[in-house]
């Protein structure tokens, strides 16, 4: 077994460590503050390629793989949470259903400004009424002459101010396994309107957007794989979506404990550093090890994945795992900083803040838990296998 990365992961994830805490990191605080991130970073993240990580380099991208994508979020997650999901949302549910599923003429008109970073892109499957149950969606596109015409609401939607790309699914047909068609939708469009963007606990500076389509019309032409077969592309593209937020959680996990060692060797109590107690001590050392158990389950599915093995049920355990165990080193590292950890000054309430969303979005702990079991308990059930 080979635990070791490949050299260009090696020279990938320095490069990006060393942009991350001398570009990304010191502006967390404020892009927190502003809910946005800045255009300068994001230009100097395009100039690095990392909008078009996995893009072949055909269209304008760096041609790297899953584990590359991967190290990125993590990195850059390390030092800012959202500006780590911002990236994982684009690459992980906009551009990977776009080279699975996407006709030549898609990639080719879509792929180099998603690569460059000219254009954002983003994913839009939950509405209202329809969250862990993507089944009873009801936002609906009806074709007709001129082109598909939909009408409906979407929730939840990451990156939806800022995105000029749409990875859309709407109902087309009354079969319950095959009612659903994905679509690319560009942003703006005469009949979509951006109602608003949710005031969140955590992860500010990334935009969450509700929108509304009325009698908005996408091409036929915009249609992302056959019809009919949207729920394969929505959960084909989800499973990779679940390693780009476990990613997320490795890094902010690893800022958590990056924040608590040296808070620990350096704040000083009855003349001595708290980090020689063995209280802090024990915190420090299982954020650790649950820190490195949840990135050989995360690394292990995008190298699945990458191999071209089925991935989903181990991309589910690595976001179960690293969803909880981010959640559970935010919470040690406010613990290890006390009074001053519930405090804005300090770094440890904001990644308190961002960790809690790993375990609810790409499928809550608890779903992901069912699914699971379910896969264990019985074993006729294919429930990773609806509708592919």
């Amino acid at each position: 077994m080979d635990f070791e990365f490949s050299e260009d992961h090696r020279v990938l994830r320095d490069t990006l460590r060393e942009f991350a805490r001398g570009e990304v990191a010191p502006g967390a605080a404020a892009r927190d503050q502003a809910h946005a991130i800045e255009p300068e970073l994001l230009a100097k993240m395009a100039e690095l390629g990392l909008f078009g990580i996995c893009i072949p380099e055909e269209y304008g991208g760096a041609g790297m793989d899953t584990t590359a994508s991967t190290i990125v979020v993590e990195e850059i997650s390390r030092a800012c949470g959202g500006t780590g999901v911002f990236l994982s949302a684009h690459n992980s549910l906009c551009v990977d259903p776009i080279l699975q599923f996407g006709s030549d003429a898609q990639k080719k008109r879509y792929l180099p400004a998603l690569a460059s970073g000219e254009s954002i892109g983003c994913f839009s499957l939950t509405e209202p009424g329809s969250g862990s149950d993507a089944g009873a969606a009801r936002c609906m596109a009806e074709q007709r002459d001129d082109g598909w015409h939909v009408n409906g609401s979407k929730i939840f939607v990451t990156n939806g101010r800022e995105a000029r790309v749409i990875i859309l699914f709407a109902v087309t047909d009354d079969d319950p396994r095959r009612h659903m068609t994905a679509f690319i939708v560009d942003q703006p469009m005469a009949g979509l309107k951006l109602v608003k963007c949710e005031e969140k606990l955590g992860i500010h500076c990334t935009s969450t957007a509700e929108f509304e389509y009325d009698d908005c019309i996408v091409p036929d032409a915009n249609r992302l794989g056959d019809r009919g077969r949207g729920l394969r592309v929505a959960l084909t593209t989800l499973d990779g979506g679940r390693i780009g937020v476990a990613a997320q959680a490795l890094g902010i996990a690893a800022a958590c404990l990056d924040a608590a060692v040296e808070y620990a060797q350096t704040r000083e109590q009855f003349k001595r550093p708290i980090g020689s107690f063995q209280a802090i001590e024990n915190k420090i050392a299982n954020m650790k090890v649950e820190l490195e158990a949840a990135r050989g389950l995360v690394y292990r599915a995008a190298w699945l994945k990458d191999s071209g093995q089925h991935y989903a049920y181990e991309a589910a355990q690595g976001k179960l795992y690293a969803s909880e165990v981010c959640s559970r080193a935010a919470s040690a590292a406010v613990q290890v900083f006390g009074g001053y950890g519930y405090c804005v000054d300090y770094p440890v309430e904001r990644l308190y803040r961002d960790a809690k969303i790993t375990e609810l979005y790409e499928g809550t702990s608890e779903i992901h838990r069912l699914v699971l079991a379910r896969s264990l308990l019985d074993e006729n059930a294919r429930v990773w296998e609806t509708n592919r």
